[in-house]
């Protein structure tokens, strides 16, 4: 592992403002997930991929002593595609087998509060790689965010809409700005991800994990 990295500042909101912005992926590689018919339609795909960028919303609670009912949505990433899949008890029964497997990884950012929801509901969240806590060999000993990450890593503006991050996740049908924000944040942790492996700087905790990922069929180009 390359060790030789220096120390980095954490970029401040100024700079990063002024950063190129990040771009998500095209809607049409954004899959919105509803039913298991949709479900089954992608399964082997799903079932060929090694490393997910993941996340999940929840419709906020503002009331005190309200209990969230959430995650009401699910978001898995590959390098080319989002799945979005608003969660039903059909769908969570079809998705427990990929979110229990410990050798699929689910990378993000924040997951330990994901982990506590899906345990509240009798699923197990295996095979999960924390990137908030990967950046010590920048220097950077507290927690990086997912937007604080992009800015380091790609020198790009990650947006994060407080007003889409706090909307209704359980609506029937997700709005185009809720579509992209759940996508890109499932989207962006996976590239975060495989940066890190190309510079070198992933934990070796973590390095033991991908010697044991699920390896995707190879497929000769015609």
């Amino acid at each position: 592992m390359n060790n030789s990295l220096p120390s980095l500042p954490i970029p401040n909101k100024e700079h990063i403002r002024i950063l190129p912005r990040f771009q998500n992926l095209p809607m049409q590689a954004i899959h919105v997930i509803q039913n298991v018919e949709q479900c089954e339609a992608i399964r082997t795909e799903l079932e060929q991929i090694a490393i997910f960028g993941f996340d999940s919303e929840s419709k906020p609670t503002f009331q005190v002593g309200e209990v969230s009912t959430g995650p009401h949505l699910i978001q898995l990433a590959s390098v080319e595609r989002a799945y979005l899949f608003q969660m039903s008890p059909p769908i969570w029964s079809f998705l427990a087998p990929f979110l229990a497997n410990p050798v699929q990884l689910k990378v993000g950012f924040g997951l330990k509060n994901d982990a506590h929801l899906f345990r509240k509901k009798g699923f197990e969240l295996n095979g999960i790689v924390e990137l908030s806590k990967c950046f010590a060999s920048f220097g950077l000993s507290n927690p990086v965010g997912i937007k604080n990450a992009i800015a380091l890593l790609f020198q790009l503006n990650f947006p994060k809409s407080k007003k889409v991050s706090t909307s209704n996740w359980a609506r029937k049908v997700l709005t185009p700005e809720q579509i992209d924000y759940a996508a890109a944040d499932a989207y962006a942790a996976l590239l975060v991800f495989e940066e890190l492996r190309h510079l070198e700087q992933l934990p070796k905790e973590i390095l033991q994990k991908l010697e044991n990922i699920i390896k995707p069929p190879r497929h000769e180009k015609l």
